[in-house]
C-alpha cells in the first residue's frame, strides 16, 4: 500500500467519523433550542419518563386536567397536534381542547428563570378572570419529571402540556425565546404573540385586554 493511498484511507476514516458525530448531535435537542418547525415529534417527553416515574411528581404537582374537548375544531394551526398532559399523561388534541374560549398559552421550560418567575403570575392571573379566560402552560423541553417538579415547587397549579418537541409553538410561529404567550381569541384566531416576560397579573391582564381589543 502506498503512503498516498493510506493517507487516503485515513482522510476517509475520519470524514465518517465526523459525519458520525454529526448525526448523533442531530438527533439530540439541547434544552433551549427546542425542534425545528415542521420537525415531527417522535415523542414529548424522555424516555425515563415512564409513568411509574412520573406518578410521585405528578401528585407533587397536583395539577388540574387540562381542558376538555370542544366539538368545534379549533384554530387551524393546531389542528392534528396531540401531545400529554402533564396532569394524568393523557393524550390531548390541542386545536379542540382550546377551542370555543378566549385563551392564554403560556410557553416555558423548566431550566428558564424568568418562566420561574412568570409562571406564579400567570397563576394569579387566573384567580383574577376567573372562568371567562382560561390559561394553559406548554412546557418546552423533554424532561417532563423537572417540569412537575418545578410546579410543585412554584405552587403554581395550571392546565399543563408536555410539548418537548416545540410543536404547538412552531405551528402558531412563536419565535424560539421562552417565556412566551400567545393570547387566542374564543374563534380560534391568534390575537397576539407576546414573546417576553411579566412579573405581574396586572401586566398580563392589560397584554391579554391590548390583543384582544
Amino acid at each position: 500500500m502506498t503512503t498516498s493511498t493510506r493517507w487516503t484511507l485515513l482522510v476517509l476514516a475520519v470524514a465518517a467519523a465526523i459525519v458520525t458525530a454529526l448525526a448523533l448531535s442531530l438527533g439530540h435537542t439541547p434544552p433551549g433550542t427546542g425542534s425545528a418547525p415542521g420537525a415531527q415529534a417522535a415523542r414529548t417527553h424522555r424516555e425515563a419518563d415512564t409513568p411509574e416515574a412520573l406518578a410521585e411528581p405528578r401528585q407533587r404537582a397536583d395539577l388540574p386536567p387540562c381542558p376538555a374537548v370542544a366539538d368545534n375544531p379549533g384554530p387551524q394551526e393546531l389542528r392534528g397536534i396531540v401531545v400529554e398532559c402533564a396532569a394524568d399523561g393523557a393524550d390531548v388534541d390541542v386545536a379542540r381542547a382550546l377551542a370555543g374560549r378566549p385563551v392564554v398559552v403560556n410557553l416555558w421550560a423548566y431550566w428558564c428563570g424568568p418562566c420561574a418567575e412568570e409562571l406564579p403570575a400567570m397563576a394569579d392571573y387566573q384567580r383574577r378572570v376567573g372562568p371567562d379566560v382560561t390559561v394553559v402552560t406548554v412546557h418546552q423541553d423533554e424532561n417532563e419529571t423537572a417540569a412537575l417538579l418545578r410546579l410543585a415547587e412554584l405552587g403554581v397549579r395550571l392546565p399543563t402540556l408536555q410539548d418537548g418537541q416545540r410543536r404547538i409553538a412552531a405551528a402558531l410561529n412563536v419565535p424560539n425565546v421562552m417565556p412566551a404567550t400567545v393570547v387566542l381569541r374564543a374563534d380560534g384566531s391568534v390575537a397576539k404573540i407576546l414573546p417576553q416576560a411579566f412579573t405581574s397579573a396586572d401586566e398580563i391582564a392589560a397584554a391579554v385586554k391590548n390583543a384582544v381589543q
